[in-house]
């Protein structure tokens, strides 16, 4: 809780940079738009009703095929969501398995027929194209060209492991198992990692901490040579300065005064350090503030990247790199520092983007802040009921072999991050001499690349330069792992397919549909998930469906191939081990 309303107060003073500004469009928001003057009126203003049915049945027609058809690859097909055709063909081809799959692989299959899948990283229908060209320009040349060179030269021992994972290994090739080397006080036992092994990590999931280093200081950069200008203009504004009709249209209302952020923020402030003295959170007050700081720098610059692209750039592993370095062999404090680093930005960023859908909206300041916060803390509650009922009542919650999918990828990957940098430090694992120490080399490339765009764009204004985004090409690859290419390849086609070829085609559709379409999509596709869980897969201990539905080749097919079992390209013997004979 201390978290999401520190961020309320740390969004509420970035408004002015991030939500009055014409050029801060926050294009998510406009899906929402969409959807909401859908269901209150049946035409688009400036659109009209020039042919072509009403938005509103537009919406009905596609959530209603949006709900039936999830059936197929959500229960009935489940292949057609792992669509990894290719392996099907040679399912025990490890080459071709790490090349064509898409659990384990590069997902070069290039599609998918699940719309969870295709917009898993955000609807491909709300971000812009030229952000979109700028994603797929990274994930083509760091996970199509610069994974397999790295993985078929064994850089990183990692032909021992599978190409793409998001779990971490011992020099066994197991899962890396942490209790063997942890205190009772949950510290690292530096002889008993000397005894046991180094922790390995996957090609792609080494990779992407390089990417995330390079995003870091490419933000601070980016910011510095493009929005400088504009930053100063903000900083200088009084906030009752309006610089768009939507402002002035604002203005009508009566704006959240100061004091209702500091009301919030302080105890906010105070529950925080509470926290962390009562309970044995391994984690000094410092910290607590230094967390803070970070958020409050980096919010200005990674808003506006989210707020132009649709594109967030993450602080998980800059939060975590510093206090992995400043309190090293403590999980529990560097799991706290990166929530109160990294989750706080989040969350004021999900504030301030909220506060641009209200701008567009035209609903009242006040009563939206207090929405907010009400919801937060109503949502924070009901949050850990459901968890505790989920983890109750659902078998084998959070494993990897879960039926239903309740894999918690995202939390393992976490888990994985409070391994690498809160038990065994980056200080045994990107220093010099360490395993992945050409990784913090990525920092110097993030600094140099958007300075180099900038110099180019000014010496040859016209050209494509002027179209690159460093910090959306270093992170957009940022959810990598838990996501696999399989939810980046069919959404830059998509991508594609609406925010180009048919804007430029079909403007009068587009303008009138696509973010209707978005929303339709979204909407369905979430009522039919739960509809089949609770209807389907949870009634009677998941027996519905278990000696039929569930056995059918159309639902095992993917599971029987190498890139399903994440089969390496070299096998150890029994006993063998590889990787640094000493650490």
């Amino acid at each position: 809780m201390s978290t999401q309303l520190i961020g309320f107060s740390i969004g509420g003073i970035a408004r002015r940079f991030l939500v009055a500004p014409p050029s801060m469009i926050w294009p998510a928001n406009l899906v929402y738009c969409a959807l909401f003057n859908t269901l209150h009126q049946q035409q688009y203003a400036g659109a009209g009703s020039r042919g072509g049915i009403s938005r509103e049945r537009f919406f009905t027609y596609v959530f209603i095929a949006g709900f039936f058809w999830y059936f197929l690859p959500g229960y009935l097909f489940t292949a057609l969501s792992y669509f990894s055709w290719v392996c099907w063909i040679a399912p025990e081809n490890v080459k071709v398995n790490q090349m064509f799959g898409v659990i384990h692989g590069m997902g070069m299959s290039l599609f998918t027929f699940d719309w969870s899948q295709i917009a898993y990283i955000g609807s491909p229908l709300a971000t812009p194209w030229w952000a979109e060209a700028n994603v797929m320009a990274g994930f083509f040349f760091f996970f199509w060209f610069l994974t397999p060179v790295l993985y078929y030269t064994n850089t990183w021992y990692a032909q021992y492991m599978t190409i793409s994972s998001r779990t971490s290994y011992d020099n066994t090739k197991k899962a890396y198992d942490v209790n063997r080397i942890l205190n009772p006080d949950a510290t690292l036992n530096m002889e008993a990692y000397k005894a046991y092994s180094p922790l390995f990590l996957s090609t792609t999931f080494a990779l992407s901490y390089g990417l995330s280093f390079a995003s870091i200081t490419a933000t601070i950069t980016h910011a510095i040579l493009y929005f400088r200008k504009q930053i100063w203009t903000q900083a200088r504004r009084s906030l009752h300065e309006q610089p768009d009709i939507h402002a002035r249209l604002m203005s009508r209302y009566k704006q959240v005064p100061e004091w209702w952020y500091a009301l919030i923020f302080i105890p906010s402030l105070i529950f925080g350090i509470v926290s962390i003295e009562v309970w044995p959170t391994q984690m000094p007050v410092w910290a607590f503030f230094l967390a803070l700081i970070i958020a409050f720098v980096y919010i200005i610059p990674i808003g506006m990247i989210q707020a132009i692209t649709n594109q967030q750039v993450g602080l998980n592993v800059i939060t975590e790199l510093i206090i992995g370095y400043a309190l090293p062999g403590r999980p529990v404090a560097m799991m706290l520092f990166k929530t109160w680093g990294y989750i706080t930005m989040a969350q004021a960023l999900q504030f301030t983007s909220d506060f641009k859908l209200g701008h567009y909206m035209k609903i009242p300041p006040r009563p939206m802040f207090t929405a907010q916060v009400v919801a937060t803390v109503v949502a924070g509650t009901v949050q850990l009921g459901v968890q505790a009922w989920m983890f109750t009542n659902i078998s084998g919650m959070c494993t990897e072999d879960q039926p239903d999918g309740f894999i918690c990828p995202s939390t393992e990957v976490f888990g994985t991050a409070s391994i690498i940098w809160g038990v065994i430090g980056p200080a045994l694992q990107f220093s010099k001499g360490q395993i992945y120490y050409g990784l913090s080399f990525f920092f110097l490339i993030g600094a140099a690349c958007p300075a180099l765009g900038w110099l180019i764009s000014r010496k040859f204004p016209n050209s494509f330069v002027k179209y690159v985004n460093f910090p959306v090409i270093f992170s957009g690859t940022g959810l990598i792992p838990p996501a696999s290419a399989i939810n980046f390849v069919p959404w830059a086609i998509v991508g594609f397919i609406f925010q180009y070829v048919i804007r430029r085609r079909h403007f009068q559709w587009w303008t009138k549909y696509n973010y209707v379409l978005s929303a339709a999509l979204d909407s369905g596709v979430a009522i039919s998930i739960v509809v089949i869980f609770f209807c389907l897969q949870y009634p009677k201990n998941g027996t519905i469906g278990a000696t039929n539905v569930a056995t059918w080749w159309g639902n095992t097919v993917y599971a029987n191939t190498a890139d399903y079992k994440g089969t390496p390209l070299r096998v150890l013997a029994p006993g063998e081990t590889f990787g640094p004979t000493s650490w």
